[in-house]
């Protein structure tokens, strides 16, 4: 294949091992500079140009954006995506791992345990949010650090209080979040690969330092990791978005908690603590995936009058629990079954024998009257608009003088 790696460091070590992996496969393989790029939207059809030049094709890109530059760099990345260059990491995955608030938004919504977080903006409530997370001391982060830039242990609410007003000053956004105390400096790093992870290792903080990253000056180890943990960062960097992440992992009492997804995770650490070939796994899983690039399912499914995409929860009291998908009905109204996901559990492209269960979750396409009649109508008090009187405006102009009463109210003075 003929592989682009996006990165603004050439001689770094990731990008390095990446393009060696790929060479010795015997794949065509090009660095380019993210920054480079311009986006071409004249043509009928979308293009790329790269120093100045239409850029050739290309069957596959690896993203190596760096914090810096995401805004630009997601945009360059979702252009291949509209070019059916296959990318293991889609745009939209990268945006949002970039994001603190927005992946634990999305990552608490499929039941991803991680440690308890909130996010504040008055500082009026930042007390009641520590207390929420379990009380100091707490830490503290910035919504886009990197590396464990931005991520502060606050001791007590004081000082808590006081960080996070500083922050807010700077114009900073920050999440409050429980101090894991079991973790006693110490978390995983998973690199998953697909539906696998490939390698794992743990990093331990040194000294008074309760940040484990090996930039920080960490250690790192080999780890075998057990079930939970495979599952919890595939199924992580999956929700994200993401087919290469990095997953960190604090180890709680009751099993793993999810820290972060990362999109662009170094290779130089993991490579060194487990002696195994992450890169070359990486380039297989590209190679063996070109012919797949990322469709926008539902941007594609819409495309149809009166067709759509929708989720159909099976309610309790519903007739549908204890029936077939072919005893639904739901195929005689038009409506085809995508996915069911059952707590955890997802089941693509299910049989006509799978028998459906309370609380299931269907994905379903079809028509959208007939799916709409199947989802709960939400109640929705009806408003009547009522007339402003004189008197109510007077007051909100901040003009308590009586005035007689009008049926018009010119905006200015006549002519």
């Amino acid at each position: 294949m003929k592989l682009a790696i996006l990165s603004r460091s050439p001689r770094a070590y990731s990008t390095q091992r990446l393009r060696a992996a790929a060479l010795d496969r015997g794949h065509e393989v090009k660095v380019l500079n993210t920054l480079r790029f311009a986006i071409d939207l004249s043509d009928d059809e979308p293009d790329l140009q790269y120093r100045g030049k239409q850029l050739s094709h290309y069957d596959a890109v690896l993203p190596r954006i760096g914090s810096s530059i995401t805004y630009f760099g997601t945009a360059v990345v979702r252009q291949f995506e509209q070019m059916d260059v296959y990318t293991p990491n889609t745009s939209y995955g990268i945006a949002n791992s970039r994001d603190k608030l927005r992946a634990t938004q999305i990552l608490s919504r499929h039941n991803i345990e991680m440690p308890a977080t909130t996010f504040v903006r008055d500082r009026k409530d930042v007390i009641a949010a520590i207390e929420r997370v379990g009380g100091a001391p707490v830490v503290i982060k910035l919504l886009e650090g990197t590396q464990g830039i931005g991520v502060i242990l606050a001791p007590t609410i004081k000082v808590a209080e006081a960080i996070i007003e500083t922050l807010q000053s700077t114009r900073q956004n920050v999440l409050i979040q429980r101090f894991v105390k079991e973790s006693k400096g110490r978390d995983i790093r998973a690199l998953v690969v697909g539906d696998r992870v490939v390698a794992a290792m743990r990093r331990t903080a040194q000294g008074d330092e309760f940040r484990s990253n090996v930039h920080r000056g960490g250690t790192v180890e080999r780890v075998e990791l057990d079930e939970a943990y495979e599952e919890a960062a595939v199924r992580s960097a999956q929700i994200m978005g993401l087919r290469v992440a990095g997953v960190d992992m604090l180890e709680g009492r009751r099993g793993p908690l999810v820290m972060e997804v990362n999109s662009s995770p170094g290779l130089q650490g993991i490579e060194e603590a487990t002696k195994l070939d992450v890169a070359g796994a990486i380039i297989d899983y590209v190679d063996n995936q070109v012919a797949f690039p990322e469709i926008d399912v539902r941007q594609r499914l819409t495309v149809s009058t009166g067709y759509g995409v929708a989720e159909i929860v099976v309610q309790a009291a519903s007739d549908l629990v204890g029936t077939t998908l072919d005893d639904s009905g739901l195929r005689e109204r038009d409506i085809t079954t995508l996915t069911v996901h059952r707590g955890t559990r997802v089941i693509p492209n299910p049989r006509g024998s799978l028998e459906l269960e309370a609380g299931d979750r269907l994905l379903c396409f079809g028509k959208l009257e007939e799916m709409r009649s199947m989802i709960p109508t939400r109640r929705q008090r009806r408003t009547r608009v009522k007339r402003l009187t004189n008197k109510a405006i007077q007051e909100a102009a901040g003009d308590d003088s009586p005035r007689p009463p009008s049926r018009t109210e010119p905006d200015g003075p006549s002519s």
